[in-house]
């Protein structure tokens, strides 16, 4: 018999902002990863296109840690003419010396939220430039809110960039965006006048088709594109991962699964190209931005040790209040 700890969406909010300790546990659950030991089989990904909808199961075991967590993320894109989200799902919680359930985590995709944008922060923590004035959002969803505010935590900007393809859905954004900086934000006039204009940009889609060519960079940029972790998604231009320094948070992963397989598919990349992996940088195996004028790009197709970073931290937070209900299995 085992105690398991239920915990509700509303609990969890309360354990875990977007904050820099989140992105401090993000960081070092890469930097686990760039060390070596961790135990991190590949995405189980089921697409479900009569449904306009898809559901990856993540996992990782990371030495040191109590618990592991399995992940069930749903994104069914069709949601929100329905008035419902688009991303859903839940985490388990298994001891790591028993393998005994611990927790189920009923977060409704909050964590994958907040662990998405501080590996995005941990990206700007270690690529982007030092000098940045300008960023440029492309998207205008949850994670390009939680984006923007992950980036605020690591770069001091004064001025943000939005575009998406709806322009009722992108105006709201800017609006609350502007509201809830406090600083300056526009809708960019196009995807081309963003780039150009910003030193940082991250694109937040789930886009079949580039939505960035290379012929837009510039001396300075950083890119992190996060919303390619399907075969059939692409957000960049294929000859943009070598039009600069490509980093990737899982080579296996971006290979499959992110921007790495365009750029191998179209013969830009050799197939036995392995870039620098941002657990390696983040472990200060690798170095990480090595000037101003450093063009870099990031492909953060998400990770099982993100989910058991945040999961396990979120679940301490929580014993230590009290929150749960406890059920007996």
């Amino acid at each position: 018999m085992a105690d398991v700890s239920i915990l509700t969406e509303a609990e969890l909010r309360a354990c875990v902002t977007l904050d820099r300790g989140a992105v401090d546990i993000v960081e070092e659950a890469f930097a686990a990863l760039g060390r070596g030991g961790v135990v991190m089989p590949p995405i189980l990904s089921m697409a479900i296109a009569e449904k306009h909808g898809e559901v990856d199961v993540k996992t990782a075991y990371v030495p040191g840690l109590p618990a592991f967590a399995i992940k069930v993320s749903p994104g069914f894109f069709d949601n929100p003419k329905k008035g419902l989200p688009s991303l859903n799902g839940l985490m388990m919680l298994l001891d790591s010396e028993t393998g005994i359930v611990r927790a189920v985590l009923l977060d409704n995709g909050y964590l994958t939220d907040v662990r998405t944008a501080a590996a995005g922060g941990v990206a700007a923590r270690h690529l982007a430039p030092r000098g940045v004035e300008t960023v440029g959002i492309i998207g205008a969803g949850v994670q390009a809110e939680l984006q923007a505010r992950a980036l605020r935590l690591e770069r001091d900007y004064r001025r943000l960039l939005v575009w998406a393809r709806d322009p009722g859905k992108v105006a709201a954004h800017a609006a609350a965006m502007r509201e809830a900086l406090g600083i300056e934000v526009e809708i960019a006039a196009s995807r081309e006048a963003l780039v150009r204009a910003s030193q940082v940009v991250v694109t937040t889609t789930p886009s079949t088709e580039p939505l960035i060519e290379a012929a837009w960079l510039h001396p300075g940029l950083h890119i992190t594109a996060m919303g390619s972790d399907a075969p059939n998604k692409n957000e960049l231009a294929p000859e943009i991962l070598a039009a600069g320094r490509f980093v990737c948070d899982r080579t296996s992963q971006s290979a499959t699964v992110g921007e790495l397989r365009t750029a191998i598919a179209a013969g830009i990349l050799p197939a036995d190209h392995v870039p620098d992996e941002l657990g390696a940088i983040c472990a200060g195996l690798k170095p990480g931005r090595q000037s101003e004028d450093e063009v870099t790009i990031c492909d953060l197709t998400g990770t099982g040790v993100q989910d058991t970073a945040i999961a396990t931290h979120a679940h301490r937070v929580a014993l230590a209040r009290g929150f749960g209900q406890i059920v007996r299995s």
